[in-house]
Formats: structure tokens, C-alpha cells, sequence
């Protein structure tokens, strides 16, 4: 079998691994959402790192829920310069001054993505979102977290903060692909299998809405007809 071929196996034996494990997570999770934007809150995601990219696959999205809105500081992301987010992301009180810059409020739900779950600023991002009341979403790597210690002076960890825990079903490391002859692993699963969970939590929450009564806003297409006009509605209601 192709090399290529096989990683398409590892990679869906991971998310089979969700969609045996995870859903009644998920559903949680789902339900934290639901309850915030029927009380007219907001669904904050968070990562930094190239977990970043599972937070801003949701933000703005084709599909996507209006009510998304991301923290995503440049700084903690990867492009500007290697290493500088993984610097960053371990400095306590970074969270506490985004927190509030970006109004987290007790009726809003974040869901914090980190697949190692152990640096001081998405630690700190569940800490500070609890201390005001808002419900927390963790999304994060289980066996890999479990087998390290904290960066956060609180010594915990973000599944022993949040209010539900989905497991990305990842490997210590992330990358957990063997190739025949090398001595390292590659092919990291945390982003494509987070970003599936991701999505699947926004349509559960979706779902959820519309059986309740409630029309969801959606964004559509900037590329399809009439996509920029119903978006720029959704922009001006929702982001101003």
C-alpha cells in the first residue's frame, strides 16, 4: 500500500476513535454552545500554535456559525516568526488581558484548543474564563497531556479546568506515523482530527437551535451570488 494511502488509514482510525469516545462530549460541549447563543451570547474559540488553526477554521466560516468569534492574536500564531508563539503561549497573565479585551462574559462559552494542554496560556485562558462564569470547552490530546506536567504555576492542566473535555484521541507528540527507516514519526492528526471536531460540534449545535426554534445565523459564501450581501447583514448585526 502507498505510504500516503496508509496515513489516509491512521488518520481515520483516529477519527474513529472520537466518534467512539468523544460524542457524549461532544453533545456537552454542544449543549454549553446552544445555551449561550439562546441567551444571546457568544461561542469564543482559542488556540495558539498551529492549534490556532483549528480556532480560525470556525471564525467567519462559509457555513459557519455568526455567532463565532475568535481570539486569535497574531503573536500567538506562527507566522511571524519561529518560535515566538511557543515562547509566548508559556507566559502567565497573557490570558488575563485578552480575556478581557476581548469581553468574555458569563453567558458566552470558549472552547480552548491546545494539544498538549500543559502551557501557562491556554491554562490560564480556562482559568480566567471560569473565574467570570463562562462555561469552558477544552479540546486536547488525553494521552498526551496526562503524561506531563503543567507550565502553569497552578500546576494544572486544562482538562482538569474545563467544564467538558473532548479528547482529540492523538498520540504523545502528535506526530505518530511510522516510516520504515527513520527514527522519528511524522504525520501529526491534532489539527485535521480537531478541525472535524470542531465542525461537528457547530453542526450539533445548529441542529440544536433550529429544534428549538431558534433560526441560527449562518454565513455563506463570499464566492457564490448573493453571498457578500447576506454576509455584510450578518457583519453589521453581529460584529458592527
Amino acid at each position: 500500500m502507498e505510504t500516503a494511502a496508509r496515513f489516509f488509514e491512521h488518520a481515520q482510525k483516529k477519527l474513529q476513535q472520537v466518534l467512539e469516545h468523544e460524542m457524549p462530549h461532544i453533545q456537552t460541549a454542544a449543549d454549553f454552545v446552544t445555551e449561550s447563543c439562546a441567551r444571546g451570547g457568544k461561542f469564543y474559540v482559542f488556540g495558539s500554535g498551529h492549534s490556532h488553526m483549528i480556532a480560525e477554521e470556525l471564525y467567519l466560516r462559509a457555513g459557519g456559525l455568526c455567532l463565532v468569534h475568535g481570539i486569535l492574536p497574531p503573536e500567538l500564531m506562527l507566522h511571524e516568526m519561529p518560535n515566538k508563539s511557543t515562547y509566548l503561549e508559556r507566559v502567565e497573565g497573557y490570558s488575563q488581558a485578552l480575556v478581557e479585551l476581548y469581553r468574555v462574559e458569563e453567558k458566552d462559552t470558549i472552547m480552548v484548543v491546545s494539544n498538549s494542554g500543559r502551557n501557562a496560556v491556554p491554562v490560564e485562558m480556562c482559568i480566567e474564563a471560569k473565574k467570570i462564569g463562562a462555561k469552558v470547552i477544552a479540546l486536547t490530546n488525553m494521552k498526551h497531556s496526562g503524561s506531563c506536567e503543567s507550565r502553569h504555576s497552578s500546576g494544572k492542566k486544562m482538562y482538569e479546568l474545563a467544564d467538558v473535555t473532548i479528547d482529540n484521541c492523538g498520540d504523545i507528540g502528535d506526530a505518530s506515523f511510522p516510516i520504515e527507516g527513520l527514527d522519528t514519526c511524522i504525520g501529526p492528526t491534532s489539527d485535521a482530527v480537531g478541525i472535524t471536531i470542531a465542525q461537528a460540534l457547530v453542526c450539533e449545535v445548529v441542529d440544536k437551535l433550529v429544534k428549538e426554534g431558534i433560526e441560527p445565523p449562518i454565513f455563506k459564501s463570499s464566492n457564490v451570488d448573493g453571498g457578500d450581501e447576506h454576509n455584510e447583514k450578518m457583519f453589521e448585526k453581529y460584529y458592527g
